[in-house]
């Protein structure tokens, strides 16, 4: 079974190396790795993709990251999205080779990039212009200048967005958390412009 797993933990040298101790005694193969965040106050939070065999529960997993000095896990669930993380850079690939599609593509992709449910390209009128399967067929639209987190959805997704192209905007919703970081507006209001500026040269 694939899990993904946010954690906390110490932004110190040996940190990942007991992390990865302590996830392989509880039965866990690690398949990959992503920091998602570093933080003023001597922190990192890394999106671990791990392997369980039959048998292994997840919360064996939790308690043996829990145990370690300064380790909080703060999301664990199943991965259905393959054996690997879907990187940014891929997404600036794919985007790049089909400019006429890249916002729509865009969409597409950023569920599995940033590990959420469901995308989607809204317009002023509450319009879905496009939209991954598992995005509400309402979405609220609001208009930004920037990154921000909104209003939940449905009363159960987290939400957030970034401007796109003119004042359409991209959402993303993750269903019961974790909540969207302050570094993953950054990157999802990167990619946005990224994509914009690429369907416009298309």
């Amino acid at each position: 079974m694939s899990l993904l797993l946010r954690v906390e933990l110490p932004d110190v040298p040996g940190s990942l190396g007991r992390l990865a101790s302590a996830i392989g005694s509880a039965g866990g193969d690690i398949e990959a790795l992503e920091i998602v965040e570093k933080r003023h106050d001597g922190t990192a939070v890394d999106d671990v993709l791990l392997e369980t065999p039959v048998g292994v529960m997840p919360d064996s997993i939790v308690s043996a990251c829990n145990a370690l000095d300064g380790v909080q896990v703060v999301w664990i669930s199943r991965y259905a999205a393959g054996s690997n993380l879907f990187l940014d850079l891929e997404v600036v690939e794919e985007l790049t080779s089909s400019p006429a599609t890249a916002l729509a593509r865009l969409v597409d992709m950023l569920p599995i990039t940033f590990r959420c449910e469901w995308g989607a390209w809204v317009g002023p009128g509450d319009e879905v212009l496009h939209g991954t399967e598992g995005a509400p067929t309402l979405i609220p639209y609001v208009a930004l200048d920037k990154p921000a987190r909104l209003e939940e959805v449905d009363g159960e997704d987290l939400v957030c967005a970034a401007p796109l192209t003119g004042k359409e905007v991209v959402v993303l919703g993750r269903r019961g958390g974790p909540e969207f970081l302050e570094s993953e507006l950054a990157r999802l209001g990167h990619l946005a412009g990224l994509a914009a500026s690429i369907a416009d040269r298309g």
